[in-house]
């Protein structure tokens, strides 16, 4: 327990704070801690509405704060040029911008710590974005307190919090190559996509888009789920692709950087 006694010794030290937040693994647990430690009345959760997230994310972050006390942004990813054009450091452009709109709005509510659900693992891919957060005085509690995701997911269990075996997920536009002209139509497309699998019990799923050709990455345990589902090809079809492959690789994140 010790990472933990860290994680709320921070907290203790911050006293109040608004935490960037997406419903997912790691942002939940902080929440959940920082609730703990600090009360309700000193935790605000700010969540960022926008095409880069997925219908069912956004729904599911709602349901999980609908006894805390948060608020939503809406913010227009395509006003970033270098998202529009899925910039190989789109996400540091794009964060940079989401972030700071996360700041004015908690510093209007009188909260002037403002944390986010990195982890300790997450500093070890490549995430353009954590160059903004560390520019921006965003701060990592999880990170600060060595806490690594598999940590992450069994705390959570041992505290009853929903979300311990929750998917990592990630922004839509990582489904494209870079340097791809990014539309609200193809994200909704790949969000589309990927919500046909979650509707046959596949959770983790990336639908990687190259033109008309469309490449599956699931794990290999779920393969014959896809191969017993005759529908799901032509579903998938339906949505506009041409030629659907199964990455016999299985799910690998960050594919694309």
């Amino acid at each position: 327990m010790e990472k933990i006694e860290k994680l709320q010794g921070l907290l203790k030290s911050y006293e109040k704070i608004a935490i960037a937040y997406s419903g997912g693994c790691d942002s939940n647990f902080l929440m959940n801690v920082a609730i703990n430690t600090l009360g309700k009345e000193n935790v605000l959760c700010v969540v960022c509405i926008g095409d880069m997230m997925s219908k069912e994310d956004i729904e599911n972050a709602r349901a999980l704060l609908k006894d805390q006390y948060y608020i939503e942004i809406d913010v227009n990813v395509f006003d970033v040029e270098e998202f529009k054009h899925n910039d190989k450091k789109r996400c540091y452009h794009c964060k940079k911008m989401i972030m700071s709109n996360v700041i004015k709005q908690a510093n209007d509510k009188g909260f002037s710590i403002v944390c986010d659900g990195k982890n300790k693992d997450d500093e070890l891919v490549y995430r353009p974005g954590n160059q903004a957060l560390e520019e921006l005085g965003i701060i990592s509690p999880l990170a600060i307190s060595g806490m690594v995701k598999k940590e992450i997911r069994y705390y959570s269990k041992e505290m009853g919090i929903s979300t311990h075996d929750k998917p990592a997920n990630a922004c839509l536009a990582s489904r494209f190559d870079y340097g791809t002209l990014l539309t609200k139509e193809k994200l909704e497309l790949v969000d589309k996509a990927e919500a046909l699998f979650h509707e046959i019990g596949i959770l983790q799923v990336r639908v990687r888009v190259q033109e008309q050709l469309v490449r599956i990455e699931i794990n290999k345990e779920d393969f014959d789920k896809v191969y017993q589902n005759e529908q799901l090809v032509s579903k998938i079809k339906e949505l506009g692709f041409r030629y659907i492959t199964l990455d016999l690789e299985g799910i690998k994140s960050g594919s694309y950087d």
